[in-house]
């Protein structure tokens, strides 16, 4: 900008009129610059971390450790979309992403150095921030591991949401014991102990499914009649069907 010089102006009277032609030049700037310029691009849900480039595909898969997905072998869902799985399942499967919010599930996968090959998304706190290629949620919603990987599911905008093992009650005569493929080993209650409630589970998942009406979800569950808790009756965007159908639509063995 040229210096402009006016006769029987002060210092004083010269700073503020600099500041003010300052100012002016900026937006001046400003506004030339969202005329040429492209909008930048709104930010992901959830940002890629530093062991990830998020994966989209129309149809996602979304494990939960509910026993009634034991019929179905996870390794011939890979063919059909993307598959989002949970805490326990790195033991033995590689699912695209895995979810683990508990941190002493989070411990035992950086102690065995999974999250150095494959993409592990987790919450921020003091020990997930002291772990390298852990990817961070942000925002973090306090939610439970199998919510939270359908809600990451789901903010990739799929067509299809495939639910498997999100059975919410117990299992047993009364419903009343433990409901988990991985139950009576490390990190988990034991085969005995009483199901764990899942009033959470629920309403987390009913959030998810609600702010999502675009995108179709389907939970898969073990037979008829089958279990439906409250929270996730009517739906318009949500239905079930059993393991036998399911596996009948993607013709797994």
């Amino acid at each position: 900008m040229p210096k402009i010089f006016i006769p029987g102006e002060t210092k004083a009277q010269r700073k503020a009129r600099k500041r003010e032609e300052k100012a002016a030049h900026n937006q001046r700037l400003k506004v030339a610059q969202r005329s040429v310029l492209p909008p930048k691009p709104k930010p992901a849900p959830d940002s890629p971390g530093p062991n990830d480039q998020i994966k989209r595909s129309d149809i996602v898969f979304v494990l939960g450790n509910g026993t009634s997905r034991k019929p179905v072998k996870s390794e011939e869902l890979r063919a059909h979309g993307t598959i989002y799985g949970c805490n326990a399942l790195f033991r033995e499967f590689i699912p695209d992403y895995l979810i683990a919010v508990d941190t002493k599930m989070i411990r035992e996968i950086s102690t065995a150095g999974y999250q150095h090959h494959h993409p592990v998304w987790t919450n921020p706190n003091k020990y997930t921030r002291s772990v390298e290629k852990l990817n961070l949620f942000n925002p973090n919603l306090g939610w439970s591991s199998g919510p939270t990987a359908l809600n990451f599911a789901s903010n990739q905008f799929p067509k299809e949401v495939y639910i498997l093992g999100f059975d919410y009650q117990g299992i047993g005569r009364k419903n009343e014991l433990v409901n988990n493929v991985y139950a009576g080993t490390e990190n988990y209650k034991k085969l005995h102990d009483r199901a764990t409630y899942f009033g959470n589970w629920e309403r987390q998942t009913s959030t998810v499914i609600q702010k999502n009406p675009r995108i179709r979800y389907i939970r898969v569950v073990e037979v008829e009649p089958y279990f439906v808790p409250n929270s996730l009756e009517g739906h318009d965007n949500l239905r079930h069907i059993t393991v036998e159908k399911f596996k009948q639509k993607f013709k797994l063995s």
